[in-house]
């Protein structure tokens, strides 16, 4: 029941999902296929995984294509841009789910405030907020010319309840948060929605592949709906946010964890 979409849901329309080649993004771009979007798979370094989901999309009658790029580089974001726009015409929607390489690790020295380094805070904040930034700048042009889009950017339950102090991910992830009502506030006007989707442990993804059924058992019995949140509900709450069922919900910040947080 949880990868149940509706086809004619996104017909028509655009997307952008960074971060695309595994885990969250590639059911978020797999998801947004199914409803009828054509997507942009975006990558980093992982080729041939970005290929393998466009062709998983492709196989099930959707539309894709795998681009390279850099979140961190403004001009490589709006070379992606771009080509979508020369592709299929328009961009519609933006999903923010690139993130820095990290090692969830509750031992590491970035958990601590005694032992973590700014060039800890930096990696992350280049990462997520400056790779934020940049595809926003990238797609704004466009959707301004539309005046309509979509922007959904990807957080974290960690920021409204640390049960790890992951100082680094956790900071960046929030600063999401301050953007993303920025953005809601300037870009209204154009008929552009920003909103931001904040996970917990979701079950499972290469963050926690090394999370044991034990654990998983413990968040289902400490949340409301007695269940630990699965990479396809997460995406088809993306779903929700990237379709013309939620225009009139911008500048909110929504854990979905199976109400594990209410913030």
């Amino acid at each position: 029941m949880a990868q149940t979409v509706i086809p004619a849901l996104l017909t028509d329309k655009v997307a952008i999902v960074t971060g695309a080649s595994r885990g969250l993004g590639a059911k978020i771009a797999a998801q947004l296929a199914a409803a009828g979007a054509s997507v942009c798979v975006n990558y980093l370094n992982s080729k041939e995984a970005a290929e393998k989901v466009v062709a998983d999309i492709k196989a099930a009658g959707g539309q894709a294509f795998a681009y390279q790029g850099d979140v961190t580089d403004l001009a490589q974001m709006q070379a992606m841009a771009a080509a979508v726009i020369e592709r299929f015409g328009r961009i519609d929607i933006l999903v923010n789910n690139a993130l820095p390489s990290y090692q969830f690790n509750p031992s590491a020295d970035y958990t601590s405030i005694e032992t973590v380094k700014w060039a800890h805070f930096s990696q992350q904040i280049d990462g997520i907020v400056q790779g934020a930034v940049n595809t926003v700048q990238a797609v704004l042009p466009q959707m301004k010319t539309q005046q309509m889009g979509k922007i959904i950017n990807i957080s974290t339950n960690l920021v409204y309840n640390p049960v790890v102090t992951y100082y680094d991910y956790t900071t960046a992830k929030s600063a999401l948060i301050g953007l993303t009502r920025n953005l809601a506030a300037e870009l209204g006007q154009y008929g552009i929605r920003v909103n931001l989707l904040a996970g917990g442990l979701l079950k499972t993804t290469d963050a926690s592949k090394l999370t044991t059924e034990e654990v998983f058992d413990y968040i289902a019995t400490t949340t409301p709906l007695r269940q630990a949140t699965s990479v396809a509900d997460f995406a088809n709450s993306v779903l929700l946010m990237a379709s013309d069922l939620s225009l009139a919900i911008t500048g909110q910040s929504i854990a979905v964890d199976g109400g594990l947080t209410m913030p």
